[in-house]
């Protein structure tokens, strides 16, 4: 059977569950290394009660079609993995496997606490927790609402948002963080692990983890540990002895030490992080006042500033954060700190927490070290000089050292 016509099939059998049928269906694009499929499609209610259980679960997303019946505008996202890996894969093969679960789990049962005045799109239909369901054996496919009926622009590869859309997009994250703390705190032990302790952890029988990533985003040290080892031995880096390589004997190295920084544990500052925040990842209003993310793939615990690193660095105009164009080091500039209290006045507005500044910058340019560390052993784009400059500032910085190594966990 072919991809389309698999995907026909599966988005019949899921529009059926509903009343809904299936009307056409167009492949919007591929997803990464074969695992599947993203289609445009278009259903229409079958009966009356159908159109109003649509309406009253998910608004006002119909239209009227020729026939008199409600038609829809959805996304099907179809999973259907390749041929288990080779061993050098697995880590990566596993942890696209489970990432797909974990985004069904957010549009399933986290998305509609979040509330409506949040943009995101909203899961008509998905595979997970149906037992005997008649959709093909081994595949994974949500079916859920089309953001582009109101955000009709989409974000561009590794290209800069302009300023309207950056503002937009920062203060869609704070709404997101400060949303994402009304559904905290979650248990810690429930959440998924690391792809291979996951695994791990599902292959001794015991229960797996649900819900989300317990460390949102794809590039925290323990699931990167073969990249961070091609960097500590990487002698033509500057990075490598300026992150992995301990002071002392037996000390952890920095990005060991940022890395313990920014593992969840609980505290008040901790909110659920996009975790994977670029400029393709977003739908805008032809304005670019107003923005919509989606691909929750990475969605976990985490600082918002994590969040934050990444789209300064990959969607962010230069000119929107130094005015320095070559530096070797760099402070904080004013550019750069209007964009962190925008976010961080709207992420604490109307709320009765705190979030002190300077843990706030702290917290910021501990971010900045880590996705540096990542960026360095996987490969670098987006704004890298000055992503590079203000590491080598915070580096260098001996009070952030200080307060680095008091943050630092008990030993077990």
């Amino acid at each position: 059977m072919g991809p389309m016509n698999l995907a026909e099939q599966v988005a019949a059998i899921m529009l059926s569950w509903h009343s809904l049928e299936l009307v056409s269906l167009q492949k919007v694009q591929s997803l990464w290394a074969g695992y599947g499929h993203i289609c445009q499609v278009t259903a229409r209610a079958t009966t009356a009660a159908a159109a109003d259980q649509m309406r009253e679960r998910y608004g006002d997303i119909g239209t009227t079609g020729e026939d008199g019946k409600e038609m829809y505008a959805l996304i099907l996202k179809l999973i259907s993995p390749p041929p288990t890996p080779s061993v050098g894969e697995v880590e990566g093969h596993l942890r696209k496997i489970l990432s797909y679960e974990v985004e069904q789990n957010f549009y399933g049962s986290i998305a509609p606490r979040l509330g409506r005045d949040l943009p995101v799109a909203r899961c008509i239909s998905a595979t997970q927790g149906k037992p005997g369901a008649d959709t093909p054996e081994g595949l994974t496919a949500t079916l859920m609402t089309d953001l582009r009926s109101k955000y009709p622009v989409a974000g561009e590869k590794r290209a800069a948002l302009n300023e309207t859309q950056v503002n937009a997009a920062l203060d869609w994250l704070s709404n997101f963080h400060r949303k994402s703390w009304g559904i905290l705190p979650m248990p810690l032990q429930e959440l998924l692990l690391p792809p291979l302790e996951e695994a791990d952890r599902r292959k001794r029988g015991a229960a797996p983890g649900q819900s989300v990533w317990l460390n949102g985003g794809y590039t925290y040290l323990a699931t990167r540990r073969k990249e961070y080892a091609s960097l500590a031995a990487d002698s033509d880096s500057e990075w490598s002895s300026m992150l992995c390589q301990p002071s002392l004997p037996r000390e952890s190295s920095i990005a060991e030490k940022v890395a313990d920084v920014l593992t969840p544990r609980g505290r008040d500052y901790e909110t659920l992080i996009h975790g994977d925040v670029k400029s393709e990842n977003l739908f805008t209003t032809h304005s670019g006042s107003e923005v919509a993310f989606y691909d929750f793939q990475y969605v976990g615990l985490g600082l918002g500033v994590c969040d934050l690193a990444k789209l300064f660095t990959c969607s962010v105009p230069l000119h929107k954060l130094t005015d320095d164009d070559e530096p070797a080091r760099l402070l904080m500039g004013e550019g750069e700190k209007g964009l962190l209290e925008r976010y961080r006045d709207n992420l604490l507005a109307g709320t009765d927490k705190t979030y002190d500044w300077n843990i706030f910058v702290r917290h910021w340019e501990t971010a900045l070290v880590d996705w540096l560390r990542f960026q360095a052993s996987w490969g670098f784009w987006g704004n890298t000089e000055w992503l590079e400059a203000r590491v080598r500032s915070i580096l260098e910085d001996q009070d952030w050292r200080t307060w680095l190594d008091e943050q630092q966990s008990p030993p077990n």
